[in-house]
């Protein structure tokens, strides 16, 4: 067991090239005149700055916590054209979603996605039929043009194979579908990363108290630094409201008297321990219009979710005992009980999805981005779906565009004259890059292990290397932060020095999954807080 004692301290301050300050940064927003300022660094906050920033213009980018720090890192790691809409006759959706899908896991990130298989079984009794499901799957994946494959139907016998905690009882047959899964909170770093190297300025730990007017339009926002209290402005020309749940405090803020415009639904998931290897993943139909998922994702099981109208206060949403049970029990229908048992759950998180306002099922609501202007002139971006973040950024850029007057068209490259599917930084083939990273090794040192490799690879991509040089310059740093997890110290250095982590949490819950893993021990929680404190 890792011990504070054991945490590689020495060598280990910012290396050159490192991210400016905190105070670097907050004397570049307070000095500069942007032409955008985003407030809120979830996924369509940063797909909006990255566009805005490829298209010319100014922009800054605020958070009052870590970026993808609520709902965007507590999503289902899908990456997914949306099975579900099919019931409900949204085909052009399903097709539109999939381009999305296919762009980012082939041309966008393809080092940070992964094809995964899904076994939709089919149980006597059911909501659903065979044929019904095997139609349905073969449709699929041609609005996929056939991408993944063609969707069929097989034995339950050749399903257990691959799954082998599949419950056979009663299991009449089993559809095949393709599609993919990242991880999420990885997946929005490097595309804050990506605005970064487009032009953007940003800051994470960094809260609106207030707006700033002029003649009665927005025009900026004052702020506190959450960390060490340090009060300053941005000033710019257009005000950008992407705080996903917390969207209507912002809209107050520039108009008390603003109506709702959005309603909040709650997802739960849980993590656990996994029994036994999965080659695939379960996407098992409760009832009509609800799936449950188990899905293998990062060496461990993901199950869930939950959908529910939530109204209490975004920040402390959190899951609880009834949430677990109904997670368990609704994954009971397709999952044997020895990989179900309580003693195997490593953590659990729960995020709001925002919807349209207005009344009816939250499970049967549509996962449309809302995008409303305020008297002030602020815009309001809201809702949507993780697959789409790319579209989402440019749908705002065209609204920006289009606004009244004009106010930045004149400073901004229409978004149709920028790259399609422009890479986020570090695409490159994981596979080879872990090859590379074994056998390049440290020499005279050990090689790396295959599992580290592995995990460099499909969380950073080419940008493995950096952090491998790390390690082969500071020996201490190429030890594992747990001997039950592939993630090493370089990691955590490399996060405080080129990925704004500020916190124990930015580290071991977004930039590493071993808070995920249930490994986020004491004395490594210190020894990172040690490490960070280094940038101070």
């Amino acid at each position: 067991m890792t011990t504070l004692q054991s945490v590689p301290a020495l060598g280990t301050h910012p290396a050159a090239g490192s991210l400016p300050s905190r105070a670097e940064t907050r004397e570049q927003l307070s000095k500069a005149a942007y032409d955008l300022l985003v407030i809120g660094g979830g996924i369509l906050g940063i797909s909006t700055a990255w566009h805005a920033a490829q298209s010319g213009l100014r922009v800054a980018l605020v958070d009052a916590g870590d970026f993808a720090g609520a709902t965007s890192s507590a999503s289902s790691k899908l990456l997914h054209g949306g099975l579900r809409y099919l019931q409900t006759g949204a085909v052009k959706l399903v097709a539109e979603n999939h381009f999305e899908r296919r762009a980012v896991s082939r041309q966008v990130a393809p080092h940070l996605a992964n094809p995964l298989t899904f076994y939709l079984p089919v149980y006597k009794g059911g909501p659903h039929g065979a044929a019904k499901l095997g139609a349905g799957v073969f449709a699929y994946s041609a609005l996929s043009a056939f991408g993944d494959g063609v969707g069929h139907v097989i034995s339950p016998a050749r399903a257990r194979r691959d799954v082998p905690e599949l419950r056979t009882e009663n299991l009449k047959a089993v559809a095949v579908y393709g599609d993919d899964q990242m991880n999420d909170a990885r997946m929005a770093l490097m595309t804050v990363r990506a605005a970064v190297d487009a032009g953007a300025v940003v800051l994470n730990h960094a809260a609106v108290t207030g707006l700033r007017f002029t003649r009665g339009r927005v025009t900026g926002a004052e702020l506190a630094d959450r960390l060490d209290g340090t009060e300053f402005g941005v000033d710019a020309r257009l005000v950008l409201n992407a705080t996903g749940p917390w969207v209507d405090h912002l809209r107050k803020m520039e108009d008390p008297n603003a109506a709702p415009s959005i309603r909040l639904s709650k997802g739960a998931h849980l993590v656990l321990k996994r029994t036994r290897p999965w080659k695939a993943a379960l996407a098992t139909p409760i009832d009509k219009y609800r799936i449950t998922f188990a899905l293998p994702w990062e060496d461990m099981l993901l199950l869930g979710t939950t959908d529910e109208v939530y109204e209490g206060d975004p920040a402390d949403v959190a899951v609880t005992e009834k949430d677990t049970a109904q997670i368990l029990d609704e994954a009971a229908f397709s999952v044997r009980d020895q990989q179900l048992s309580r003693d195997l759950i490593t953590y659990s998180f729960a995020g709001l999805r925002v919807l349209p306002g207005g009344p009816g099922d939250t499970s049967r609501a549509k996962r449309e981005t809302v995008v409303t202007e305020g008297r002030g002139g602020m815009l309001s971006v809201a809702g949507g779906k993780w697959t789409t973040f790319r579209h989402i950024g440019r749908t705002v850029m065209n609204k920006l565009a289009a606004l009244p007057g004009h106010p930045l068209a004149e400073d901004m490259e229409p978004i149709a004259r920028l790259p399609k599917k422009l890479p986020l930084p570090g695409i490159a083939n994981p596979n080879a890059v872990a090859h590379r990273l074994v056998v390049d090794g440290a020499a005279p040192g050990p090689r790396m292990a295959a599992d580290t490799a592995r995990h460099l690879a499909t969380h950073y991509g080419s940008l493995a290397f950096d952090i491998a040089r790390m390690a082969n310059e500071n020996p201490a740093l190429a030890e594992r932060v747990h001997p039950d997890a592939p993630e090493i110290w370089a990691q955590v250095a490399y996060a405080r020095d080129h990925e704004w982590a500020e916190t124990a949490d930015d580290v071991l819950r977004r930039r590493t999954t071993l808070t995920i893993r249930g490994l986020a021990t004491d004395g490594i929680r210190a020894g990172v807080e040690a490490m960070l404190d280094d940038r101070r």
